[in-house]
């Protein structure tokens, strides 16, 4: 069995279940990753923990390493990734202390990098349904089994920030049909994809962004707040579904690039070969 990835978002930095602690600091050919990684037990399965804005949460979502934070959890041998996110919702039924389990994403960053692939390597890879669902169904069964309130599928809007939206902005991304709004997650998505990892989000609403005029607008002091309350809950989230995850996967992010890189393998750069080994290796020499 692979080992599974937990990426700790706002709030969420560490957890005390960790068992048989160490501490793995890793360089990547795409530089540092966001810290230290945690590798642990959490029962008998063997997980690998990672704060996602380094512990301190210093780092801002434009500034991640999102390819070294993905390219170190495939290193130390995860298969799956369970990342937990603070989210604002777009809903009025999606209501500040829910969970979302979203099953489509809307990408609108500006200036983020990604993709592992390019310098002489093209793929192509399928991102129509971006979230792991066998994952995805066994993450929403064990929160119901934990009691939170959780709504299954939607879609994640991934904004640049760090700024909270405008009312113009909320109120545009509400006619599009987004369901939640977050700064993070659709980057770690497709490089998962590419490294053939399962990814489910795990969305922890905490305000209604500022579209909702009855509710006061959102401000980090608030979002903190609900924050604690929904990261204890999360950690609950995490273990259970940690339990329930069989040994062997069965889908089909197992060989999600197999007939993505369209790339002739002899005008590959040697070193693009030897970087992207660990991505690439079962199918190019």
């Amino acid at each position: 069995m692979g080992k599974i990835g937990i990426i700790g978002g706002s709030g969420l930095y560490e957890m005390e279940v960790l068992k048989d602690k160490k501490y793995v600091d890793i360089e990547t050919p795409f530089g540092s990753p966001s810290d230290k990684f945690i590798t642990a037990r959490i029962n008998s399965k063997e997980v690998v923990f990672l704060a996602r804005h380094g512990q301190g949460h210093r780092i801002l979502p434009s500034e991640l390493n999102f390819k070294a934070n993905i390219f170190g959890m495939k290193l130390l041998g995860v298969e799956r990734i369970l990342s937990v996110s603070a989210v604002g919702s777009l809903k009025k039924e999606i209501k500040p202390g829910d969970i979302v389990i979203p099953d489509q994403f809307f990408d609108h960053t500006k200036f983020r990098p990604s993709t592992f692939f390019g310098k002489g390597i093209v793929c192509h890879s399928s991102l129509a349904d971006p979230i792991c669902m066998e994952s995805a169904n066994i993450i929403f069964n064990a929160t119901q089994k934990v009691g939170a309130k959780v709504h299954k599928g939607g879609v994640y809007i991934c904004i640049e920030g760090p700024h909270f939206s405008s009312r113009a902005e909320s109120n545009v991304y509400r006619s599009w049909g987004m369901d939640i709004i977050g700064m993070t997650n659709f980057n770690e998505a497709k490089l998962a994809r590419e490294a053939e990892m399962c990814y489910v989000t795990i969305a922890l609403s905490t305000d209604y962004d500022c579209w909702y005029e009855e509710e006061e607008n959102v401000t980090a002091d608030s979002v903190l707040e609900i924050i604690k309350k929904n990261v204890t809950m999360a950690k609950k989230i995490v273990v259970k579904s940690i339990e329930m995850i069989p040994d062997k996967r069965q889908c089909s992010c197992i060989n999600a690039i197999e007939n993505a890189i369209i790339t002739d393998p002899k005008v590959i750069p040697d070193k693009i070969k030897k970087d992207l080994n660990l991505l690439i290796g079962k199918y190019i020499r």
